[in-house]
């Protein structure tokens, strides 16, 4: 069943984009490309230049030789930091360099730092072809598994994350960059404890040494940049392997076979090659260095590929926006379309998949904790385009330590309520007078809580303004709005329990009584109404 967006075009303005910075301490330890779309900003060296940029512009800094890099930005702005893996900036310029970014390569670079952010996934390589060649006698048993993880092919089952927090941060740092070359010690004193503590915690939550999780987790990478059609050589350097004899003999000993006949066998195999987030973040990295290197403007990247997550659920409701073209959103049977502007709430503990289109491109906007947000299904509302900047610097905040000093995650809740109440407000007549539109608006952002809009305070001014300026008591306009809502969620296809849910109503005999009221049939009716109309 396909749910579309019930919201009219997004109404308000948005609010300022206020100065942001990113700390050292903040930054990870490998190549930072910092590319500005609007505004102005500076990267600042330990002991080099500063780095001032404009809109258009972009500048490449190398890990080696200055990992002390603050970023700071002025109000307006709004820049993607993007952190190419450590062996993948091996290829990049060994120092500070400064480059325009041509306009046919901007939205390209906005779905990078979205793939680097979030768990969508390209075209994928096939696991099952992995799987048959890696299935060999002399192969190693598959590695420890945590619990409510989805392994891989055998063999590449993702080691067990240790659950000791300073060992899970830089457990999942080697995930996300596994040719990070630091010691222990070093390690260590990023997370905050000792260099015996952090060797204790992953092998007292894993079963695996340090050295041997990292180990692991470089042979997973390789596989994925293998299967992408990386030579053994790049693959080394871009996984953490000092040479290709190091990474032959670790390649060999785990999966019984060195990487040249796996990626032999691998090409005689149609349909196996393909990419992984990994590998499809890898090669639109090279590309994007070979921008940087290059003096002429090069031609823009072919088509962004459609991309989707693995059925998956989260821990707190997720916030992600379609900036360009469309996608969707798929609980069990049912699909969500998300269009260009609409921002979904992605529920708490519910597998789904999301999915994008061709030429599509979305951006996380933040999380919540069940504890802030009480929601048991997807919640949509849409901004228009000039909230395009606004909209993404929420997503670099949220995604990445370039953000204000006063930075507050529940920003966005705010932000998705007060746009919910403004288009909530096209569905009624709204009042002129201040206090009673600042009576109405509160109503409506809080139209979902049972019983919640009659908590609202008013006084006799305030009901006197909506008996003249509405023609209805403030209770009454307070059903008429509860009543227009349901009914532009029933048209869009919102199952009738649902919208008694969201329009305030303990339980649907109730609500469909009083849809049936106002409305003058049940709001099944009303739904099959709407459906024959439109067909």
């Amino acid at each position: 069943m396909v749910v579309p967006s019930s919201f009219a075009a997004g109404v308000g303005d948005p609010p300022p984009i206020p100065a942001a910075r990113l700390r050292p301490a903040d930054a990870p330890v490998r190549p930072l490309l910092l590319w500005v779309r609007t505004g102005a900003a500076q990267v600042r060296l330990d002991g080099g230049p500063v780095l001032r940029l404009e809109s258009g512009e972009g500048a490449w800094i190398p890990a080696d030789g200055w990992t002390e890099r603050a970023v700071t930005t002025a109000p307006g702005t709004v820049a993607f930091p993007l952190w190419p893996h450590a062996g993948i900036g091996a290829w990049g310029p060994s120092e500070p360099t400064r480059f325009d970014v041509p306009h046919g390569w901007q939205d390209w670079l906005i779905q990078l730092f979205n793939l680097q952010v979030t768990p969508f996934n390209g075209s994928g390589y096939s696991p099952e072809a992995i799987e048959a060649l890696l299935r060999r006698p002399g192969s190693r048993p598959p590695a420890p598994v945590a619990a409510g993880r989805n392994p891989g092919p055998e063999g590449l089952a993702p080691p067990a994350m240790p659950r000791a927090p300073g060992a899970r941060a830089v457990a999942e740092e080697l995930t996300r960059d596994p040719a990070l070359d630091l010691t222990v010690e070093q390690w260590a004193a990023r997370v905050l404890c000792s260099a015996r503590t952090l060797r204790r915690d992953f092998l007292a939550d894993t079963g695996l040494t340090f050295e041997q999780w990292r180990l692991l987790c470089r042979l997973g990478a390789a596989v994925e940049f293998l299967a992408a059609g990386y030579d053994v050589d790049q693959v080394a350097a871009r996984v953490g392997f000092a040479s290709r004899n190091g990474l032959t003999r670790a390649f060999k000993g785990r999966f019984g076979l060195t990487p040249h006949e796996f990626g032999r066998k691998l090409s005689a195999r149609p349909g196996a090659r393909g990419l992984t987030q990994r590998a499809a973040a890898a090669r639109q990295t090279d590309d994007l260095i070979r921008m940087v290197r290059r003096t002429d403007t090069p031609a823009p990247p072919d088509m962004l590929p459609a991309a989707s997550t693995p059925s998956h659920t989260n821990d707190i409701h997720v916030l992600s926006w379609v900036y360009r073209g469309s996608g969707y959103l798929d609980i069990g049977d049912r699909r969500y379309e998300r269009e260009r502007g609409v921002a979904t709430w992605i529920p708490a503990e519910v597998e789904h998949v999301t999915g994008l289109r061709e030429n599509s491109v979305s951006l996380p906007l933040g999380n919540a904790s069940t504890a802030d947000l009480q929601l048991t299904e997807p919640l949509q509302v849409r901004f228009s385009p000039a909230w395009d900047d606004c909209l993404m610097s929420c997503s670099i905040s949220a995604r990445s330590g370039l953000r204000p000093d006063d930075h507050d995650p529940r920003h966005v809740l705010d932000l998705f309520a007060e746009q919910v109440a403004a288009q909530r407000a096209l569905s009624v007549p709204m009042p002129t007078d201040p206090r009673a539109r600042a009576v109405a608006m509160e109503c409506l952002r809080r139209i979902g809580e049972p019983g919640g809009t009659h908590d609202v305070d008013a006084g006799a001014e305030v009901h006197r303004a909506f008996r003249d300026e509405t023609g209805m008591t403030l209770g009454r306009w307070r059903y008429a709005a509860r009543m227009r809502i349901a009914r532009d969620l029933l048209a869009g296809g919102a199952p009738p329990s649902a919208v008694a849910r969201r329009t305030g109503y303990a339980h649907l005999p109730t609500f469909s009584a009083a849809f049936s009221r106002f409305h003058g049939l049940s709001p099944r009716d009303y739904q099959q109404r709407e459906f024959e109309r439109d067909q």
